[in-house]
């Protein structure tokens, strides 16, 4: 597989597989222009610079020339740290400081330190978007987790957005953790976040060998999508747990797909999204091994996912199947009835493959032209979740999870020595898009 890895790298720079990407940029350049055109005419759908939730609002502020000058010299010093820190365990932990000096200097750039949190703050000071974000929904906890949980789909037509939207486990775990203020709530999230470039380092290794995994562990440390997004959102930490079950159910030993697999079930009593980590996961081992191999992780998953939940159920009275009732019903009648499903079929996707950031977008549409396995796993489960349309729009932020897997189905087609020219196209995509765009992520 390392063999057939490093062919791919050497075939992607001739021109197979080459009319995929050009052809996802015309498309998603096209649904821009058509949001841009809708919203020009008068019309709507449901955000303010269609295809992208962010709004058009061009600052620098007093911390930005901090922001490129660390971003800057971590495109310097990502290369040689590549090529030259040996030992696996030294190079994640690499990664991981990495990943936090950028994306903190990055989220302090506009308004100062105090925007690494700002969106969960309520009252002055805060986001507009705080009320609809987690800590408001810990006063529903005060009559134990056994009452919340149980309780939940009933609870979900008074729980803020955020909460409703997902299962009842990230409330459970702020209440139990102790997590009550905005700064702790950040700083949870940025810790687990940031795991994701170490993270993808792994899987990346797994599916390809050690140059393929530190490729994979770099193209996430500067995706322009967890950068900018990611540091101020929950759905961040949600990625470093969606991707270590990833980094489990790809391992051939049977005990690392159970644990894996346990790990996803587990997984989905945080975020409805990452019932497809192993979705994709089973569609890679379908493409490496067979279609044995990929039913006995379908398998696998459903026996762990009935068990995690027969043990929700007995132990905190948990209901999956009317919490997703209750949970569509709240979505069918929130702010997505003003999203038209002809639009964001297409608008969803080209939001999220646009932030990717270019090079590591047009990288994991030619590798899923080249068949390779974790790219076809990727856009697998991309379509089936526009196709799906629970999540029309925002999906700079839900769609956050499938962000390292694109990294690593990128890294299938980066030759080493074109990293440095990457990583200073991911930071001028960064840079650009912090400055010229205001989020509430």
């Amino acid at each position: 597989m390392i063999e057939a890895g490093a062919r791919l790298r050497r075939t992607a720079w001739t021109g197979q597989g080459g009319i995929a990407p050009l052809g996802a940029l015309a498309v998603a350049l096209l649904t821009v222009a058509v949001g841009q055109w809708i919203k020009a005419a008068g019309g709507h759908v449901g955000v303010s610079f269609p295809p992208f939730y962010a709004h058009w609002y061009p600052y620098v502020g007093a911390l930005a020339p901090v922001a490129v000058l660390v971003l800057a010299s971590a495109a310097a010093a990502g290369p040689v740290v590549l090529r030259r820190v040996r030992s696996p365990a030294l190079f994640g932990a690499t990664l991981y400081v990495m990943t936090l000096a950028l994306g903190v200097s990055l989220s302090a750039s506009r308004g100062g330190v105090h925007d690494l949190w700002a969106v969960f703050k309520v009252g002055p000071g805060g986001s507009l978007e705080a009320y609809q974000e987690y800590l408001p929904g810990l006063a529903h906890l005060a009559r134990g987790v056994h009452f919340y949980v149980s309780r939940f789909p009933y609870l979900i037509p008074v729980l803020p957005i955020h909460v409703k939207g997902n299962s009842p486990g990230p409330l459970v775990a702020l209440h139990l953790l102790g997590i009550h203020t905005p700064q702790a709530l950040a700083a949870l999230c940025v810790g687990l976040g940031s795991l994701t470039a170490p993270l993808a380092y792994d899987l990346g290794r797994t599916v390809g060998g050690e140059e393929r995994g530190r490729l994979a562990g770099v193209l996430t440390a500067f995706s322009p999508a967890l950068l900018v997004w990611g540091f101020t959102s929950v759905d961040y930490a949600f990625a470093s747990l969606g991707l270590a079950a990833a980094c489990l159910l790809v391992r051939r030993r049977p005990a690392a797909q159970a644990s894996g697999a346990l790990l996803a079930a587990f997984a989905t009593f945080f975020s409805w999204l990452l019932f497809a980590i192993p979705a994709w996961a089973a569609i890679v081992v379908l493409r490496r091994e067979g279609p044995r191999r990929a039913l006995t992780v379908v398998a696998v998953c459903a026996v762990a996912l009935v068990a995690v939940y027969v043990a929700l159920a007995v132990a905190l009275g948990y209901d999956p199947i009317a919490t997703a009732d209750a949970t569509g019903a709240a979505y069918r009648h929130g702010i997505a009835r003003m999203r038209p499903y002809s639009y964001w079929l297409f608008a969803s996707p080209a939001a999220w493959w646009l932030g990717l950031g270019i090079p590591i977008a047009w990288l994991a549409v030619r590798a899923a032209a080249l068949r390779d396995a974790t790219a076809v796993a990727l856009f697998a489960v991309i379509v089936v979740s526009a196709v799906l349309g629970l999540t029309k729009a925002e999906t700079e932020r839900i769609w956050l999870p499938f962000v390292p897997l694109a990294c690593v189905a990128a890294s299938a087609l980066l030759p080493a020595r074109r990293l440095p020219v990457v990583l200073w196209l991911l930071v001028a995509q960064t840079l650009a898009v912090q400055m010229l765009f205001d989020t509430v992520w």
